[in-house]
C-alpha cells in the first residue's frame, strides 16, 4: 500500500539536480548559507537567519523559503512517500524516505535518503493532477485525488506506463505566500503551454517556429513536404539568403532526445556566415549539447522549455495565423 503522505521535492531550478537525486538516492534542498539547522530550531531563530542572510529579498519570499526549510527538517518522516520531476523525460519519480535529516557538502546541503521505486509519465495524468503538480515551490505536499492518481498510474522504474482514466476534480493550492501563489500560477501556465506545444502536429510545429522567426524580424520560409535535405526552415533578413545571417532550422517534433550524430549531420555542409537552430521538443542528450558547443558553425539547441519561452517573448508580434496554433490569454496580477 502506498504511503499516506506524499511530498514533492523539486530538484533545483529547472530540475538541474534531478540526476543527482536519482543516482545518489536522495532528495535535498539548499540555503546552505544558513549553516547547520537542527529539527528543534525555533521559528524565531530560523526567521532571524533568513533575515540576516537574504536582506535583498522581500519578506514574503523569505517567509516562503523559511516554510520550505522548516517543513523539510520537521515534517518529513521516514516512511513518507516522495516524488520529483524530470522535465526532459516528462517523468515523475516516486520513492520512500529512508533516513532522517543528513548534511552534505553540496549547494543542496540538506538531504534525506530515498528508495526510488516508481515512475509515472506526466502525459498519463489528468489535467487536474498535472495542474496541482505544476507548482514551482521547492517543497509541497501532494494530497487527495492528485496523490491517489499519481500512485494509481505509477509503474516500477523502467517499466512503460499504462494510461489510466484521468481525475476531473479541481487542483489544490499549497502556496505559502502571495508571491508563491504567483510563482505557482506561472509554473502551472508554463506546463500547460508545453502540453499544447506537444499536441501540435509536426507541420504546425514547423509553422510555429517559422512564425517566431518572422516575429523576430526575419523572413522565413518552410520547406515544402518531401526531401528537405535536413533543413525544415530557412530564414534571413532579406528572405533570399543574400544577406547574413543565413539561418538554417531543423525541427524534430517527437519524444526522443536528439543525439550527437543528428547534430553533426545537420551541420554538415554549412558555410561561414551560416547560423543554425535545431529544435527538438524531446530535448537533447549531453553528447548532443557537447557537439553543439564545439561546432565550428554557431548552432543553438532549442528544447521544449526554450521554445515555450520564445513563444511567450514574441507572442505580441506573432501573425494571427501563428497565434492560432497556440492561443494564449494574458493574465494580470497586482504589482506590489
Amino acid at each position: 500500500m502506498p504511503p499516506l503522505k506524499l511530498w514533492f521535492v523539486r530538484a533545483g531550478e529547472g530540475a538541474a539536480h534531478v540526476g543527482d537525486f536519482l543516482s545518489s538516492k536522495l532528495v535535498a534542498i539548499g540555503w546552505s548559507e544558513l549553516g547547520p539547522i537542527s529539527a528543534d530550531v525555533s521559528d524565531d531563530e530560523l526567521g532571524a537567519r533568513f533575515s540576516a542572510f537574504y536582506t535583498d529579498e522581500k519578506p514574503g519570499t523569505r517567509r516562503a523559503w523559511q516554510s520550505v526549510v522548516r517543513r523539510f527538517i520537521r515534517d518529513i518522516n521516514v516512511g513518507d512517500g516522495v516524488m520529483t520531476y524530470d522535465p526532459d523525460q516528462r517523468l515523475y519519480f516516486l520513492g520512500e524516505i529512508a533516513s532522517g535529516l543528513e548534511a552534505r557538502k553540496h549547494e543542496l546541503s540538506r538531504a534525506r535518503t530515498v528508495n526510488w521505486s516508481h515512475q509515472v509519465a506526466r502525459d498519463d495524468l489528468g489535467v487536474s493532477t498535472r495542474n496541482s503538480l505544476g507548482s514551482i515551490a521547492t517543497l509541497f505536499q501532494v494530497a487527495g485525488d492528485a496523490r491517489d492518481e499519481v500512485w494509481l498510474k505509477a509503474v516500477p522504474l523502467g517499466v512503460s506506463p499504462t494510461p489510466a482514466l484521468p481525475s476531473t476534480d479541481p487542483p489544490s493550492s499549497d502556496a505559502a505566500a502571495t508571491s508563491q501563489v504567483l510563482a505557482d500560477t506561472m509554473a502551472k501556465a508554463s506546463g500547460l503551454i508545453e502540453d499544447r506545444l506537444l499536441a501540435l502536429g509536426w507541420d504546425d510545429a514547423q509553422e510555429l517556429v517559422a512564425g517566431i522567426l518572422r516575429a523576430m524580424g526575419y523572413r522565413a520560409r518552410v520547406s515544402p513536404p518531401g526531401a528537405d535535405r535536413g533543413v525544415d526552415i530557412f530564414a534571413s533578413p532579406d528572405g533570399l539568403g543574400l544577406q547574413e545571417p543565413r539561418i538554417f532550422v531543423e525541427v524534430k517534433h517527437r519524444k526522443a532526445k536528439m543525439d550527437a550524430p543528428e547534430i553533426r549531420s545537420f551541420l554538415g555542409g554549412r558555410r561561414p556566415g551560416d547560423r543554425c537552430l535545431y529544435v527538438s521538443t524531446g530535448g537533447f542528450t549531453k553528447e548532443a549539447r557537447y557537439e553543439a558547443d564545439r561546432a565550428a558553425i554557431p548552432v543553438q539547441l532549442i528544447d521544449l522549455s526554450r521554445l515555450r519561452e520564445l513563444l511567450i517573448d514574441t507572442y505580441d508580434q506573432l501573425a494571427p495565423e501563428t497565434r492560432a496554433l497556440v492561443p494564449l490569454k494574458a493574465v494580470y496580477w497586482p504589482d506590489d
